[in-house]
């Protein structure tokens, strides 16, 4: 299973992504919450595939990536 880990703060988010046996794809990076940007990471995550779980914090800054949007058909655990 692949994984998303995604943080939410003001204006920007940290991502970083790992494939099976902890391989790195994706070191954590700041992404802002601008729709191109957040278009860009929409595509990297959905070309990992099916097999791809996305965790993000709940809180009430999630909602600047808007998930279901842009990841329409991926499992998104908030947590």
């Amino acid at each position: 299973m692949n994984a998303v880990g995604i943080d939410v703060p003001k204006g920007k988010s940290t991502v970083a992504i790992l494939r099976p046996m902890g391989k790195v794809v994706q070191a954590p990076i700041d992404v802002s919450h601008d729709a191109v940007s957040m278009e860009r990471l929409a595509y990297q995550i959905l070309a990992l595939g099916e097999n791809t779980r996305v965790v993000m914090e709940a809180t009430g800054r999630y909602h600047s990536f808007d998930p279901d949007s842009h990841l329409s058909g991926c499992f998104i655990s908030h947590i």
